[in-house]
């Protein structure tokens, strides 16, 4: 997979919608943000992906950033 051997790669995961099935989550972890918005993005690796793939995408993906919080508080 082009994202597992890129740098600040961590992991992913897809998850299929179960009230719509039509329907996807890609997660992927990264170390840093910049690995994902310019390591990955800027790489060759992501211009063949796009090559590949971005014809057949109706919508487009969208894509948004995350970070992880503390649940484990007393609040």
């Amino acid at each position: 997979m082009y994202i597992s051997r890129q740098k600040g790669y961590l992991s992913h995961r897809l998850q299929r919608g179960m009230e719509k099935a039509n329907r996807y989550v890609l997660l992927v972890e990264w170390e840093t943000l910049e690995d994902h918005t310019i390591g990955f993005r800027e790489s060759e690796d992501y211009q063949h992906r796009k090559r590949l793939l971005h014809p057949f995408y109706d919508p487009f993906p969208v894509v948004e950033h995350f970070e992880s919080i503390n649940a484990d508080t007393n609040d």
